[in-house]
């Protein structure tokens, strides 16, 4: 144990929001069981939900329909797959494209045939369409062209897919929308009542991209049935390594700007559970110490034959390479003990001073599994509205006094700097999505959909400057009318640790994919998240995960981080 290190006395705690609230630490957490897929995967699991094939009629053209049941102790619910034939023309990820290989539907009960008409009929429309009552999500996915027909080619031939081309996207198809919470007439996630089984944030979005990944698997062995009777099916092996794509981009930075409580709500839970872990009352031999070095060489292993290359991101040998050294430190551990007060806590104050951040957080997030109760219940627990009011009858000193403690870091932001204001926040007119351009270049005219929280918090406190301490706000907002906005941001969010990340995302050198990466990894649970143009991010959802046949049989919680399937 390094000497230099102080012992810690007191409990650990979570962590001051200064310094996790920075994007570059935020980007380098990683997936944990607090992540909404594996929460989702975790609940399955432990409630052995049974998913049956209803329906699959799809033709060797790839037309048709799949109707797909999910039992739960909480609901049964309906997935509708409708499968189309590929088509070059109008293919693309983004909202604007005209056709994909698949869009679906995650429906409460079971569907029956008006439902699955109307639903066929009414989601190509997307904006112009109407959901079903009852609806929770509508989804679309494509394939991977070049992975899915060597897959379908070799099952048709008697063997399996090759294992290195498998390896290299990691999916059959890939998610191009997710979209409920009331878009298209879905449900609203607050309207769910209590004991519904996806009550809890993203689960109805995830279990919908759980069952696009079952929906390809399902196509690839039927197109290959259909195409030759000596054809074999996916073996479970690569059937589990096989998730389900997911790109994302800017939007995400938008989702946070909109969604504070949510963020604040995640982020707390997981360093409750984080800071659970850490202050476990460990001893030499005690199997959590045995667990959890599995955990971390499982771990090593899956980042050293991980294929992607990171352009912002730390490569992972590095982290292979430092995740070994740190199972060397858990077995020290699980060997020797520790003076320390809390072992784990000073395991990870070592971790933390010798290794790469994402090394870190990797062994943060596997220390939860040894808290899996306290983690399965704070994951189901986010039940938060984003609605912000403002509080007229609070004083002009009680808001100043909130800006203080709560947003020096923005008060202190050189919003005069050159750079500051490099960047602008639009819509696209062609791609209808969020793109962030540089700000000279903007036609007239153009909204700025990025929320400059140092710029507003600055000018909030400004206006404040020389009132009367005991004016109620309301006489602020009379005079300043364009102030309501962040004064009920101030005010409905105060108290909150982990709403904000210490960012201007209207400067020249923020790196979007910072934050990206935290709703792609942290959040969703995203696996391989490939980043492009600092930007964009590709990667694998339900990498590993439970097939629906395991999950009727009884699967292992352990199911992250898969190996490669072997030749």
């Amino acid at each position: 144990m390094s000497a230099a290190l102080p012992l810690a006395a007191s409990p650990p705690a979570p962590r001051d929001p200064d310094f996790l609230m920075r994007p570059a630490r935020l980007a380098a957490f990683q997936p944990s069981r607090i992540s909404c897929s594996r929460a989702l995967m975790a609940q399955a699991i432990a409630e052995r939900w049974r998913i049956a094939t209803r329906r699959f009629e799809i033709g060797a053209d790839s037309a048709g329909t799949a109707v797909y049941e999910i039992e739960t102790p909480g609901g049964t619910f309906s997935f509708l797959a409708f499968s189309n034939t590929p088509q070059r023309a109008g293919r693309t990820g983004r909202i604007i494209a005209r056709t994909w290989d698949m869009t679906g539907a995650l429906i409460e009960g079971v569907a029956d045939e008006q439902v699955i008409e109307t639903t066929r009929r009414e989601l190509p429309k997307l904006y112009a369409g109407r959901a079903t009552p009852g609806t929770l999500i509508w989804c679309r996915s494509n394939r991977s062209m070049r992975v899915f027909d060597a897959t379908v080619e070799a099952l048709a031939s008697g063997r399996q897919p090759e294992a290195a081309l498998v390896a290299q996207s990691c999916y059959l198809m890939r998610n191009t929308g997710l979209d409920g919470n009331g878009t298209f007439g879905t449900r609203s996630f607050l309207a769910l009542e209590r004991g519904h089984a996806l009550r809890h944030p993203l689960a109805a979005q995830m279990l919908a991209a759980y069952m696009m990944r079952e929906f390809a698997a399902d196509l690839a062995n039927h197109l290959a049935a259909l195409r030759s009777p000596d054809a074999v099916a996916l073996s479970p092996e690569i059937r589990r390594f096989l998730g389900i794509g997911n790109g994302s981009a800017l939007g995400l930075i938008l989702f946070i700007n909109n969604h504070p409580r949510l963020i604040d709500a995640w982020i707390g839970a997981r360093e409750e559970a984080i800071a659970a872990a850490r202050a476990l009352p460990v001893v030499p031999g005690d199997t959590r110490l045995v667990h959890l070095e599995a955990l971390v060489r499982r771990a090593a292993v899956f980042r050293r034959e991980d294929r992607m290359v990171y352009d912002a991101f730390a490569p992972s040998a590095l982290i292979a390479e430092e995740l070994d050294a740190v199972a060397g430190l858990v077995a020290s551990l699980r060997e020797r003990g520790s003076d320390a007060a809390y072992p784990l806590d000073e395991l990870g104050r070592q971790v933390a001073a010798r290794f790469h951040p994402e090394t870190e957080e990797t062994l943060l997030s596997l220390l939860i599994e040894l808290v899996p109760e306290l983690a399965d219940h704070l994951a189901r627990s986010m039940i938060v509205s984003e609605e912000m009011e403002v509080t007229p009858s609070m004083t002009i000193g009680a808001l100043r006094a909130i800006l203080h403690r709560e947003y020096a870091w923005a008060l202190a932001w050189d919003m005069t700097a050159p750079g500051a204001y490099e960047q602008v926040w639009y819509k696209s007119a062609t791609a209808e999505e969020p793109r962030r351009g540089p700000i000279a270049e903007a036609p007239p005219g153009t909204f700025n959909l990025g929320l400059d929280v140092p710029g507003l918090v600055q000018a909030l406190n400004a206006a404040l400057e020389g009132r009367d301490p005991t004016e109620p706000v309301a006489r602020l907002l009379l005079a300043r009318p364009d102030l309501r906005q962040i004064t009920a941001r101030v005010q409905s969010l105060a108290g909150l640790r982990y709403h904000q990340p210490r960012v201007n995302i209207m400067a020249g050198d923020f790196v979007p994919a910072h934050l990206v990466r935290l709703m792609n990894v942290a959040l969703h649970g995203v696996d391989k998240t490939r980043d492009y143009l600092a930007r964009n991010l590709r990667g694998v959802l339900f990498h590993g995960a439970p097939t629906a046949t395991d999950l009727a049989a009884g699967a292992s919680p352990d199911w992250f981080y898969p190996p490669e399937p072997q030749p």
